[in-house]
């Protein structure tokens, strides 16, 4: 399974959730490859800047061709998480096009939920040439309390894809993770580390449905 993470807005979080999703099924006695699919190269950072070998392979991949060389490499692997760049580009319809699975992070915001529909229109052209391409929301960086936060699920409603259970809140331990460790790895009894496992069994068993 290929999964990939979409936004065409910076700042979304589509590093910090590649790498913290890779790590989880990892965890799970999966065999996962991460791919840096965005030229700025947020993930090899991340890679680049740990002590130890990272819990899973990391390669970057920023060319328009991973549709077709994406396969190939997946001979080794369960499953393949991909971290896409912020903008239009035929980069970003390659790596999406790649994908089993799109997953597109929003944040509780008025200005990331009119972002979304950029994202939502990328997702449609790719699914006119591959029509098994699935793709759903995931808030990202959630503030419990906020009246946004609350009403996030129904102002996506308009889009007419899902919305995963699972949200990630705003917590300062991703912020820390950036500098080369997931929260599993720092703080693995956590909140947050709770939070990231149930979102990986949640892509996992949506996969298994063969129709939404």
């Amino acid at each position: 399974m290929i999964i990939a993470f979409a936004s065409l807005k910076g700042g979304a979080g589509k590093s910090t959730l590649s790498i913290h999703l890779a790590h989880a099924i990892a965890l799970a006695g999966k065999r996962v490859l991460l791919v840096d699919a965005d030229p700025q190269g947020s993930v090899s950072s991340w890679a680049a800047a740990r002590d130890t070998p990272s819990p899973f392979p990391v390669i970057g991949l920023s060319r328009n061709t991973i549709h077709r060389d994406l396969p190939e490499l997946m001979v080794n692997y369960d499953h393949c998480v991909i971290d896409t760049p912020p903008r239009v580009s035929a980069l970003a319809r390659s790596a999406i096009l790649a994908a089993d699975l799109v997953l597109i992070p929003v944040q509780p915001s008025s200005y990331d939920v009119w972002a979304a529909g950029e994202t939502v229109e990328l997702v449609k052209e790719a699914q006119s040439f591959k029509a098994e391409i699935k793709a759903a929301f995931v808030i990202n960086r959630r503030i419990g309390n906020s009246a946004i936060g609350k009403e996030i699920d129904s102002a996506l409603a308009d889009y007419a894809l899902p919305v995963l259970k699972t949200a990630i809140a705003q917590r300062v331990i991703f912020s820390e993770s950036s500098a080369g460790y997931s929260v599993m790895e720092l703080t693995p009894s956590s909140t947050a580390a709770t939070e990231v496992k149930n979102l990986s069994k949640e892509v996992l068993k949506l996969m298994e449905v063969k129709k939404w």
